[in-house]
């Protein structure tokens, strides 16, 4: 590492404000000479700058008319001339700072590559709050994740026998990383797309984590088929749930000297 102490952590302040921050972020972002955030809400800036009054929010790097891509360009640079310079730097990220957040990653690897010192601390994500209130096990039944961008223009196979989540979808199909919503239409084709696998009336879920205590989850079920009529925004998130009930895979079983009644005698008797 290099002698100067410029050095970068990066932490997640989780998603309901201040009730999921760890302690170690805390005592970072208290300890920080400066700290950069990425919050949602003013609420969330003001609680940060309580615990450091050196703090320096990145959101009005934001604008309808540019990339967000350039946009995030613009956070690291921001964030890596301040560790040159010496100073002990915090970027604090809404929910976990390594989940849908391309610019703490590569302030590190920049940092790292230079010989600084820089890591991150995880935090509280979305999914980790989806788990909870929806109840699922990820383990009981096995769980894909896509944003859903990226599952419409890549090639990717769904698993119909567990979860699918897809992260964005208040923004499924929007590829110009300009615009801050999607169009009914882009809903529309997402529908058509999602029916390679699963009927219009199978019934999925709209997700969205509480911010504030006293607000409560939005856990909205409908047909596939409705998406396009319904309300979105960044926050959102699709769960579908499977389609099939597991099945054991008895050539799987056999590899392992098993059949499927001795299997099932061992787990389910």
């Amino acid at each position: 590492m290099l002698n100067n102490k410029g050095s970068l952590v990066c932490v997640g302040t989780g998603i309901q404000l201040a009730g999921q921050i760890t302690l170690i972020a805390k005592s970072y972002i208290e300890e920080a000479d400066i700290v950069f955030g990425v919050l949602p809400d003013p609420v969330a800036e003001s609680w940060i700058s309580e615990l450091n009054s050196n703090f320096v929010s990145l959101q009005n790097l934001y604008s309808e008319d540019r990339s967000r891509k350039e946009t995030y360009k613009d956070m690291v640079s921001t964030i890596v001339k301040e560790v040159k310079s010496g100073k002990k730097v915090v970027g604090a990220f809404y929910g976990h700072p390594g989940v849908f957040a391309w610019a703490p990653h590569e302030a590190i690897r920049q940092l790292r590559a230079l010989g600084y010192e820089a890591f991150m601390e995880p935090g509280i994500s979305a999914e980790d709050c989806l788990f909870a209130d929806l109840g699922i096990d990820p383990g009981a039944r096995g769980c894909q994740g896509y944003e859903a961008t990226q599952l419409l223009f890549y090639k990717h196979s769904l698993d119909l026998y567990s979860y699918v989540i897809l992260w964005q979808i208040g923004l499924a199909g929007e590829w110009t990383l300009q615009s801050f919503s999607t169009s009914r239409s882009n809903l529309e084709k997402t529908v058509s797309y999602l029916t390679r696998w699963y009927p219009l009336s199978h019934e999925v879920i709209i997700y969205e984590a509480p911010f504030l205590p006293t607000q409560e989850a939005r856990i909205e079920r409908f047909p596939l088929s409705s998406l396009p009529d319904k309300e979105l925004n960044m926050s959102s998130t699709m769960v579908i749930p499977p389609l099939y009930e597991l099945e054991l895979d008895e050539e799987g079983l056999k590899h392992f000297g098993l059949t499927v009644d001795s299997y099932k005698n061992t787990t389910e008797g």
